[in-house]
């Protein structure tokens, strides 16, 4: 007969640090993710004793090193922006991820600066464009325009990429 799981045990103030702790030791995260988790755990597992803020913990995993929003936001940004994101999207990422906006605009400046070079790197990954086998019909053509918008890229700069004649190269005047 298979033995029933037992219940988890309620957290209290120490167990609350030693999650975050876990947390941040396995994952770079932002104090409003790390936050956010806590809060989970203590809603899935309920609580025991004097009650604490899962904030005021985050907090202070961000003032012993542990936790860095701006680390954070520029890493993320940068990988965002070799994958060929947009500056938009790349904002979209930071705010799910609860990146302060002074963090995130001077994470999100340097994506900004070059949206042709994210733009031809997306359309590179996905073989949009120059890179493409063959010219697409309308319909594919449209829905490469929008996942090109879907990445955070202009319009007018996604359409002139994927109207590019396949195998020759882009020639962006930006």
């Amino acid at each position: 007969m298979p033995r029933e799981p037992r219940p988890a045990r309620p957290l209290d103030a120490a167990a609350l640090d030693r999650l975050a702790l876990r947390y941040v030791e396995r994952f770079a995260t932002t104090r409003g993710k790390l936050a956010d988790y806590l809060r989970r755990k203590v809603r899935e597992r309920g609580w025991h004793g004097a009650p604490a803020d899962p904030a005021t913990v985050a907090e202070r995993m961000a003032a012993l090193g542990y936790v860095d929003d701006r680390a954070f936001a520029d890493m993320r940004a940068a990988a965002l922006a070799r994958r060929g994101f947009g500056a938009r999207r790349v904002a979209q990422a930071l705010r799910a991820a609860h990146v302060g906006e002074e963090d995130a605009v001077a994470a999100i400046e340097p994506a900004a600066e070059r949206p042709l070079d994210a733009a031809l790197a997306f359309a590179r990954r996905r073989r949009f464009g120059p890179w493409a086998k063959a010219a697409p019909d309308e319909r594919l053509r449209e829905r490469q325009v929008a996942a090109m918008v879907r990445a955070g890229h202009a319009p007018a700069l996604a359409r002139r990429i994927v109207l590019s004649p396949p195998g020759v190269p882009f020639e962006g005047d930006e």
